[in-house]
């Protein structure tokens, strides 16, 4: 047990020797601007845009309805829109999931060719850029676009259907924009897959179902929550997308932020909201690592008790 401890802790040592440099360019700009954010929600908006430098924590209790002062109310559709933030993130890592995993096992068992082929494929859309890339959903969901058309040509529908500026454009467009960053870690624990366990367990008269959830799953499963943390983060902050797919209609937590420094020119409140969106953010992260350190330790553990 101890020589797994010494082999860890070096590997440990090594890989923070590596990381180093850019841990300290991240930290300097990621850690010193969410710094300033969180400052800025705690001061007082001015009465033309930016901050007034006195202390002024009632901007949380706009949003949460504690602390709040004389001038101030508690507004619940901005936590609203916090709830609805975090529901279309999480169907969109719901949705991505479900479509990347089979495809994932399917691509793995290509030959090389068609296999790089289709990788490729998978990573086209991020040479393109982003506005782009939406503006040709406008063209394909919008009332005369490209698949209204083709369902009433083909006699499937009527009338065109009501698909822009609905909260089902908005799970397209985000899935559509994200669903590569699902995808690359799933793939890479199902290439890493040792497939001789899946044939002992078969062997020793595992169903299928019990072979899926005793080896298959518990294998991927460092792939799947990297790719279930990697796609929630950006969807949660989103507002490109709900911004063209979206409309009015369909208002996230990024959109409120967007406004409220551009249009409103409330900087602290904007920074009310980012730091929450932030602090959500770094749960996530955290429950990610703790699972991923405990998982770790468990496999650790396993292998020298058989040892």
């Amino acid at each position: 047990m101890s020589g797994w401890r010494a082999i860890e802790r070096d590997r440990t040592k090594a890989l923070a020797f590596l990381l180093s440099p850019i841990t300290l360019l991240l930290g300097i700009f990621f850690l010193i601007p969410l710094g300033i954010t969180i400052v800025y929600s705690f001061l007082e908006p001015g009465l033309y845009g930016g901050v007034v430098w006195s202390f002024y924590p009632y901007n949380y209790g706009r949003l949460f309805g504690w602390p709040l002062g004389a001038g101030e109310e508690f507004e619940p559709l901005y936590l609203q829109i916090i709830l609805n933030s975090l529901k279309y993130a999480t169907l969109t890592v719901i949705v991505s999931l479900i479509l990347c995993y089979p495809v994932a096992f399917w691509v793995s068992r290509m030959s090389g060719t068609a296999k790089n082929l289709m990788l490729f494929a998978i990573t086209l859309p991020f040479f393109a850029n982003l506005l782009i890339r939406i503006y040709a959903w406008l063209l394909l969901m919008r009332p005369t676009g490209t698949i209204n058309s083709t369902l009433m040509a083909l006699g499937v529908i009527d009338e065109p259907l009501n698909m822009m500026f609905t909260e089902f454009a908005v799970i397209v467009g985000l899935v559509y924009v994200l669903i590569p960053f699902m995808f690359l870690p799933i793939y890479a624990s199902v290439e890493r897959l040792d497939w001789s366990l899946v044939q002992a367990s078969q062997d020793l008269g595992a169903t299928p179902f019990q072979t899926f959830r005793r080896v298959i799953l518990p294998l991927t499963l460092p792939g799947i929550l990297a790719g279930c943390v990697i796609v929630f983060i950006p969807a949660l902050g989103n507002f490109i997308v709900p911004s063209f797919l979206g409309g009015s209609k369909v208002q996230l937590v990024g959109n409120v932020i967007e406004r409220q420094f551009l249009q409103a020119r409330n900087w602290p409140f904007g920074s009310t909201l980012s730091t929450v969106i932030m602090v959500s953010v770094m749960l996530v992260v955290l429950i990610y690592f703790l699972s991923m350190r405990s998982a770790s330790r468990k496999a650790v553990r396993k292998v020298s008790d058989h040892g």
